[in-house]
């Protein structure tokens, strides 16, 4: 069964989530950027089964989206979508669009702004959060980047520069952390469990000048592994896509799973922002 978390649990999760990050709108061309706002999904939840994901507006302004057995590990890359209110439904793997969903939310998007909608915590508790995604580009010569935590084998991490300075410490399970301005360039990061030695995870990754990344750790079959993705670049239009490429991975909606980079892995960060109206309601129903 999908168990209901306590209210005011979650209301202390968005809460401390929400917590003194700013909102950032994009630094897109009103071009790219007109009349629409970016919305892209995700299964952050490493003992969760896979789920299909519906999208509708509540207006009914587009036709509704169906991603297909979505499993832990899977991004979307971001999809433009008209300025409203949409419903996000997760339904057990190949249960009916009429089938009561195990999991939804609504989420209110802006013009010219960009959300993640990801599954979060454990099974136990699951629950969808509406991550507002700061993706202002960063000032010329830098690039800027965020870590996600969403391993459960090493449900806290502190996240070094390999030979270098600190970037994180205490990185929790199922939270993150806000956007960091750095050098561009070709960067080892180092993983660890606080006061646990030989432990150390190494992760190689290439930051490009004017982009802005999200750092995602996951857990494998043999340990960490992680997946460095692209939320913006300097061409103005929101990515989301991943790094590397996604391949013969890629799905029907774009959807793909996060592959592993360097030889290790990790997963760093996905900053949380305020000004997101939303609405999140569960249903109970059988596991997959």
């Amino acid at each position: 069964m999908f168990a209901a978390p306590q209210r005011r649990r979650l209301a202390a999760l968005v809460a401390a989530a929400l917590a003194g990050v700013g909102l950032t709108v994009l630094d897109a061309s009103p071009a790219a950027a007109a009349g629409v706002g970016y919305v892209r999904l995700a299964h952050l939840s490493p003992d969760t089964p896979a789920v299909d994901v519906y999208l509708s507006s509540v207006s009914g302004a587009i036709a509704q989206q169906k991603f297909d057995a979505v499993g832990y590990g899977t991004v979307s890359k971001y999809l433009p979508l008209p300025p409203g209110t949409y419903a996000v439904a997760m339904r057990r793997k190949g249960d009916p669009s009429s089938a009561a969903p195990v999991l939804s939310t609504q989420a209110t998007v802006e013009e010219g702004r960009a959300y993640t909608v990801a599954g979060t915590g454990r099974f136990a508790d699951l629950g969808l959060r509406v991550i507002v995604d700061d993706l202002g580009l960063p000032e010329a010569g830098t690039a800027k980047v965020r870590v996600v935590q969403a391993s459960v084998k090493q449900p806290i991490l502190d996240v070094a520069v390999a030979g270098g300075a600190r970037i994180a410490d205490g990185v929790q399970f199922a939270t993150t952390t806000s956007y960091q301005t750095v050098e561009p360039g070709r960067w080892t990061l180092r993983l660890t469990q606080p006061g646990v030695t030989g432990t150390a995870t190494t992760l190689a990754a290439q930051l490009k000048a004017g982009a802005v990344y999200s750092l995602i750790i996951l857990d494998g079959s043999g340990g960490l592994t992680a997946q460095l993705r692209t939320d913006a670049s300097s061409g103005g239009v929101p990515e989301g896509g991943v790094d590397t490429g996604a391949g013969g991975t890629a799905g029907e909606h774009g959807m793909s799973p996060l592959l592993p980079i360097g030889g290790g892995a990790a997963l760093v960060l996905l900053a949380v922002a305020g000004g997101l109206s939303w609405r999140r309601s569960r249903v109970r129903a059988a596991a997959v």
